[in-house]
């Protein structure tokens, strides 16, 4: 059975140690789950403070740096570079439009889909959203050496493998 994470020794305890809760007996057979859970909660709330104050949230800063590398794309390649669902892309790209940051138009070769483009006004915004994602990755990986970052990395990929697997046996929905 692996360590209780939410259990901290007396050897190594930090303050954010002492503030996680212990870890309920019910949630302790999904350890892996809950500890997953419970940084991409933290780490999705924090992005989110730092995006507000560029003017964007969670998610946007993903299509917006897709479109400044790659130049403007369709909207179907950005659900797959992204890995992000139609409607929810469809509902990410209105708001940015809305926000005067991106620009949508029907392809010239294929009518039935539409380029997304980022607008000028994006253009400002490049530079804060690139700092927003260095502050960000700063904070992440605050504590971790460079051994341990490769390391956490190389795990990190190995868990969506194995999650991307298992979507795949998945049903699909009715």
């Amino acid at each position: 059975m692996p360590k209780d994470p939410g259990a901290a020794s007396s050897a190594d305890c930090s303050a954010a140690d002492m503030a996680r809760p212990p870890m309920p007996p019910s949630i302790r057979a999904g350890a892996m789950n809950h500890a997953i859970f419970r940084v991409a909660r933290l780490h999705r709330m924090l992005a989110g403070q730092l995006l507000r104050r560029v003017g964007l949230h969670p998610g946007q800063e993903l299509v917006m740096m897709q479109l400044w590398d790659l130049g403007p794309q369709r909207q179907t390649d950005l659900v797959r570079l992204l890995g992000s669902d139609a409607a929810t892309m469809t509902r990410t790209v209105k708001r940015l439009e809305h926000a005067g940051f991106v620009r949508r138009r029907p392809s010239e070769s294929d009518k039935r889909a539409t380029i997304i483009e980022p607008t000028p006004a994006s253009l400002a915004l490049r530079k804060e959203v690139e700092q927003v994602w260095a502050d960000l990755e700063e904070s992440t990986v605050d504590s971790l050496s460079e051994e341990d970052q490769e390391a956490t990395i190389r795990a990190l990929a190995r868990i969506e493998d194995s999650l991307s697997r298992a979507a795949e046996r998945q049903p699909p929905l009715a």
